[in-house]
């Protein structure tokens, strides 16, 4: 692993405590140019999480916490009229940052959770007929409680399939929780934390892990997996192109953070969950805490050429 990488992930573990895969997927998902979409119950740390990076990779960050009576403007922005220029001057929303913390976006009307579909997938804004870029790099960690509760909106897939990764912290084990009830309050620590990485540093590593090489038998295993989900009766749907495409950038961000040049099956296997995780649907309507499991038959299922 080259040196900031590993200053970012040290850093991180002191205030995470007890989740290194986890945290180590969600820089993956950022190296591989996507986004992060973290589902569990309130209170695991998931705001914490997307606090934590930003400070340590010294990224701009915004929070925009959804609610249902929000609406698209509210995260865009509007232009407003200007009484002294007589002129309308486009005032700038959230979304115009380095990294987005879209916090309970299940919370969300499905109109207002549709103003993130562009950002994320074109890294671009348009607003009123005017295209505006937004800054690079761009990362959205998205936060959702589990559909079950109250008030919420399941997000349709075609907001799913915006988001490289869907994760699950979960509850820390009793070491991790000991240290969190014994220790100082995390949100003292983060406010203490500084960069381990400038914002360039950051833009080449993002540059060389889509360098990072992959063998035609590895692409053999990719599109083994692809097509084992298109004809199995266990899948609902089966993978789509685009999938394929994440679970080769999450490898290749994978094999970079461990200093490597070339993916191998094991990186693979690593990401698959996140990625596939939240595009599977078995046909006996396994509920979404059942993803782990459905993707883990699929590595069981598909073998290494």
């Amino acid at each position: 692993m080259s040196h900031p990488l590993h200053n970012v992930i040290a850093q991180t573990e002191q205030v995470i405590l007890g989740k290194p895969h986890q945290i180590r997927l969600a820089l993956t998902c950022l190296l591989a140019r996507g986004h992060l979409l973290i589902e569990d119950l309130p209170g695991v740390g998931k705001t914490t999480l997307a606090h934590v990076l930003a400070k340590t990779l010294g990224l701009q960050f915004q929070r925009i916490q959804f609610t249902s009576d929000m609406l698209p403007a509210d995260i865009l922005g509007v232009s407003i009229f200007q009484r002294d220029s007589g002129e309308f001057k486009f005032q700038a929303g959230p979304i115009f940052a380095q990294m987005i913390l879209a916090d309970e976006v299940n919370r969300a009307t499905p109109k207002t959770q549709s103003a993130l579909l562009e950002a994320m997938e074109e890294q671009q804004v348009t607003s009123e007929g005017v295209t505006r870029p937004l800054p690079l790099p761009f990362f959205v960690i998205a936060t959702q409680n589990p559909t079950h509760q109250i008030g919420t909106f399941p997000l349709p897939e075609s907001q799913l399939d915006r988001f490289l990764m869907r994760i699950q912290l979960g509850y820390p084990d009793a070491q991790a929780e000991r240290g969190l009830l014994s220790g100082v309050d995390r949100r003292d620590i983060v406010a203490k934390l500084t960069p381990q990485m400038q914002t360039s540093e950051l833009l080449a590593l993002q540059q060389q892990a889509r360098q990072v090489f992959v063998s035609p038998a590895l692409l053999d295993y990719v599109q083994a997996i692809l097509r084992h989900t298109r004809e199995s009766a266990r899948y609902l749907h089966g993978l789509s192109p685009r999938a394929g495409l994440s679970l080769l950038a999450a490898a290749r961000a994978w094999a970079l953070l461990d200093g490597r040049d070339a993916v191998i099956p094991e990186d693979i296997q690593a990401v698959l969950p996140g990625v596939a995780g939240h595009r599977l649907h078995s046909v006996q309507d396994v509920p979404t805490s059942d993803s782990e499991r459905l993707s883990r038959e699929l590595l069981e299922a598909v073998a290494i050429p």
